[in-house]
């Protein structure tokens, strides 16, 4: 079973987080952030995912510290889930509608942690929860797990909706990303 638990504290936040990434999608978040919650939720109902998280942030400082530290804790999670990558398909990619919201993503293993978004410069908030801090959570991921993660908002007016379809994209991305198809480390190099 490819699972991991990983704990964070900073003078900013606590986190705890377990992934199984051959779960079901069974889930138990709390965080004091309503539409991060929220999110995590459907990141693990939709990708199949057994997520457990229980997170405690200076949310009277902003949302920003405890978003971006969950995304953080969320790459080491599954990159020490992976161990040493042997036999997983590698690559992923999807395309989500949420209602008027498209949305695509694609992730590559590849051992580099970047990260490449587009959201054609939308701001405002999902009720307290600034939408900017999508940005922060998936950059924390994508470094800290060493994946080459784009994700592009295609369309969309509603942001509740923009942002559904990016945590339902990653995480139908991800799935198949670290889907495992046997064989040795998918690289010429012999490592990621």
């Amino acid at each position: 079973m490819r699972e991991a638990e990983v704990f964070r504290e900073t003078k900013e936040t606590k986190i705890k987080l377990y992934i199984n990434l051959d779960g079901t999608g069974t889930y138990e978040v709390q965080t004091p952030v309503g539409f991060l919650t929220h999110m995590l939720e459907s990141f693990a109902k939709h990708g199949r995912f057994d997520l457990k998280v229980e997170a405690e942030g200076d949310i009277h400082v902003s949302h920003h510290h405890t978003v971006e530290d969950c995304g953080i804790v969320l790459g080491q999670a599954v990159l020490k889930a992976l161990g040493d990558r042997k036999g997983i398909r590698r690559y992923g990619d999807s395309i989500v509608p949420m209602d008027e919201a498209l949305v695509m993503s694609a992730m590559d293993f590849s051992g580099r942690g970047l990260f490449f978004y587009e959201d054609r410069g939308l701001r405002g908030k999902i009720t307290e929860f600034d939408f900017e801090l999508i940005w922060e959570f998936f950059k924390g991921f994508a470094l800290e797990s060493k994946s080459t993660f784009h994700i592009r908002v295609i369309e969309g007016k509603i942001l509740h909706h923009i942002a559904e379809a990016c945590f339902k994209s990653f995480a139908l991305t991800l799935k198949e990303a670290v889907s495992f198809v046997g064989g040795d480390v998918p690289s010429t190099k012999g490592v990621l």
